[in-house]
């Protein structure tokens, strides 16, 4: 007889995975990133030519296989992946563990950046399909990133037992290390070393976010809008949107000021205990 795990039969890596531990979430972010980036060696030796160096936001083709192709590819495989270890229903559904009326910071301060971002976007400076390609972009950025780490990280550090506030320390640690790739591009190392400062911050907001609406869902459609809207306020890939001037600058910077701040208190508010209501 088979026995079942939640939506399918067990596979020896379903085994593997139903005894989770830090050091698995560690294996399975790791082991997605190195997918990415020979996936996005694949792509450039196959289209690199599409692919506009100099400017890659230049031309739709750019776009897609730069920046489309690949993590869209990632996250159909972290799909296929939660989907082989049973797990669909367990990190897509109603989350068991509830949120607290304080935790609606995190959503809020996401929110004010993503409307800041738009109100001081010079929106004529851009071609309808290259803001068309964006929005896709920010869909599968949200998607991937949000199902690696506060999806599977989340399900697996809980799985083993940890509190929740290890489970949301870790997981948004794991998510601000992801961007250390960004060095293998050419990023300088102290725009790096900013970008892991934010993303763990922004990372504890999406966590937050998370726990507070009870679903995964809420956390994916706000970070789909916050990588596209950045990019499209800054003016370019990898360009800081508070470099500009103007009042919306001003409250994008303070937005992402204050997800570090809160971040760190948000570490000292969290409860450990499991609930399987919200409490809001």
């Amino acid at each position: 007889m088979t026995q079942r795990i939640d939506d399918g039969p067990v596979t020896p890596r379903a085994g593997f995975f139903q005894r989770p531990n830090l050091g698995k979430a560690v294996l399975v972010i790791a082991a997605y990133l190195v997918f990415y980036l020979l996936v996005g060696q694949a792509v450039g030796a196959l289209f690199g030519d599409r692919i506009n160096k100099d400017d890659v936001l230049a031309t739709g083709a750019s776009v897609f296989f730069a920046f489309i192709l690949p993590i869209g590819i990632g996250g159909l495989a972290l799909f296929g992946f939660t989907a082989s270890v049973g797990w669909l229903r367990e990190v897509f559904g109603r989350q068991t563990v509830g949120g607290r009326p304080w935790m609606w910071i995190g959503p809020g301060l996401a929110l004010t950046a993503i409307v800041a971002h738009a109100a001081s976007t010079d929106w004529k400076s851009w071609r309808p399909e290259q803001i068309a390609l964006m929005a896709v972009f920010g869909l599968c950025v949200g998607f991937t990133e949000e199902l690696a780490t506060r999806g599977l990280a989340v399900r697996m550090l809980r799985g083993a037992d940890h509190s929740e506030r290890f489970v949301m320390v870790v997981s948004s640690v794991l998510f601000s290390l992801m961007h250390v790739i960004n060095l293998l591009s050419g990023m300088q190392a102290s725009t790096v070393l900013v970008t892991v400062v934010y993303t763990f911050g922004f990372g504890v907001c999406m966590y937050l976010t998370m726990r507070v609406t009870g679903t995964l869902w809420a956390a994916i459609l706000l970070h789909a809008l916050t990588d596209p809207t950045t990019v499209l306020a800054s003016g370019g890939v990898d360009k800081s949107v508070t470099q500009h001037s103007g009042g919306w600058s001003l409250v994008t910077a303070a937005a992402t000021i204050l997800m570090v701040v809160f971040a760190v208190v948000a570490v000292f508010l969290v409860r450990d205990d499991r609930r399987t209501t919200a409490q809001i």
